[in-house]
């Protein structure tokens, strides 16, 4: 049996595969893009383990001399300690920023993914990325949140993997068994993960949204509200789209 499997041919959502069969120019277009997408989320994964880990050493270190704290206090105060986002909030800023394109893509048929859950995933991160962890609006309560290095983690993962699977794609090399085992099998920690992070996130930033203006923290509430079916939706889709690779596999 080969190493490498032919990619799923339902739309996960932000598929970035071709809408029809594309010519050179677009699909060399679409490799380039998640070629260089998933170099940049490697660098926000590269940067949030080492400085991340280099923070919580020093917890360690300093509990250890103390003799006061267990290791998952120690995690805590690590990423509590605000160099995380000090060090990554600009550049994870920039580059989920670029990824504002994949809705032009879906909306001009560029690619088959769906318009409304790509939105819905773009949209969700911007609030995060342009408002709730924004140095003018709420960075006072999202700094020295453990809860932003996890979310960088969750979604660096996730988007390594994904571009990564679909640079496998369409440059035609086959994407390798491994790599399908990991697109469709990690969102089940990395979903959660994600979606818990920047609800607490959004949730923290409520009281300092509601000393600015009231109306801002019931738009924050609202989010919340909006955060648990919105995310069932994706949620679901992608087991959808897990158990027809399953299926694939097992013909195959």
């Amino acid at each position: 049996m080969s190493s490498k499997s032919k990619p799923a041919q339902a739309a996960a959502p932000n598929d970035q595969r071709p809408a029809k069969q594309s010519g050179g120019v677009k699909n060399a277009y679409l490799v380039a893009y998640n070629a260089v997408s998933a170099a940049l989320w490697t660098g926000v994964l590269v940067q949030t383990l080492t400085v991340g880990s280099r923070e919580i050493i020093t917890a360690q270190k300093a509990g250890a001399f103390f003799g006061s704290d267990d290791w998952l206090t120690a995690t805590k105060k690590g990423l509590a300690s605000g160099r995380v986002y000090d060090e990554l909030e600009v550049y994870t800023r920039m580059v989920q920023t670029l990824a504002g394109m994949e809705v032009l893509h879906s909306l001009f048929g560029i690619v088959r993914a769906p318009l409304l859950t790509t939105l819905m995933q773009v949209a969700s991160r911007y609030l995060l990325v342009h408002l709730v962890a924004s140095p003018p609006a709420f960075p006072t309560s999202t700094r020295h949140s453990p809860a932003y290095s996890t979310m960088l983690l969750a979604w660096s993962v996730t988007e390594v993997i994904r571009y990564s699977y679909f640079v496998f794609s369409l440059s035609g090399l086959g994407v390798p068994k491994i790599w399908t085992w990991l697109r469709y099998n990690t969102f089940l920690v990395l979903y959660p993960l994600g979606i818990a992070s920047e609800c607490w996130l959004v949730y923290k930033a409520i009281p300092l949204a509601k000393e600015r203006n009231e109306l801002f923290a019931y738009a924050f509430w609202t989010v919340l509200a909006v955060y648990v079916p919105g995310s069932y939706v994706l949620f679901s889709h992608m087991l959808s789209q897990r158990r027809k690779i399953a299926r694939q596999s097992r013909k195959a």
